[in-house]
């Protein structure tokens, strides 16, 4: 009886300082949207709060935050979002499509998504995220053009710059890339809205809806 009890002051006492220990702020997001830009607010924010950490969990694949699986999401939103989310628009996300410089001296670039016949491209797919990108190609041109897939951005990103084919990419992220050229103005039938996402549970913690607040602004500045 005495260990049982000992136990279980034990197991309440652990449990209390969890509860009370500092938690980072996990932060879920396509790896290119870790940017210098956005480290930096981040920074600026931990300079106000050094008490608060924060842990990045880069991933193409979306993570539950339902299930509490990260605390906040910066995350394309093609459908609407679950309504227990805590939810803040960002930006507008626009993508066209880029080449790399080898691939421009030697084929030149189309100048219009009408012109794309006798280029040749590398795409993105997998099956744990919408593949919007690679169906478009799918119906702009044919099968035989599509000479790479991948299932990481960096890997396809990679091999656009090589040279190895014309590729879709994101209209802001790619604008400080001087080793990618644009074909033409953005595909206006791809453009999403670019979110922040947070879980309810999450959103209950003071830091967390602090952060927020400095944050959104300021991020959502960098897409102006």
């Amino acid at each position: 009886m005495a260990e049982a009890l000992e136990k279980a002051a034990l197991d309440f006492e652990a449990k209390a300082v969890e509860l009370t220990a500092v938690q980072p702020i996990r932060i879920t997001a396509y790896s290119g949207n870790f940017s210098p830009r956005m480290t930096a607010i981040v920074n600026e924010f931990s300079a106000l709060h050094p008490k608060v950490t924060f842990e990045f969990l880069p991933a193409v694949k979306t993570l539950d935050l339902l299930a509490n699986e990260a605390d906040i999401a910066l995350r394309l939103v093609r459908a609407e979002p679950d309504d227990r989310l805590i939810c803040r628009k960002i930006s507008t996300a626009r993508w066209s499509l880029f080449g790399g410089h080898s691939y421009a001296e030697t084929y030149g670039l189309p100048d219009s998504p009408d012109r794309l016949s006798g280029h040749k491209f590398v795409t993105f797919e997998r099956d744990d995220v919408p593949n919007v990108f690679h169906e478009w190609l799918v119906r702009h041109v044919s099968p035989d053009q599509i000479v790479m897939s991948f299932s990481e951005l960096e890997l396809m990103h990679a091999a656009i710059r090589a040279g190895h084919g014309l590729g879709i990419s994101n209209v802001k992220l790619m604008e400080t890339d001087r080793t990618l050229v644009r074909c033409f103005d953005e595909i206006k039938e791809l453009a999403a809205p670019h979110m922040l996402l947070a879980a309810p549970q999450a959103y209950k913690r003071p830091e967390i809806k602090a952060f927020i607040k400095f944050f959104a602004p300021r991020y959502a500045a960098i897409f102006k």
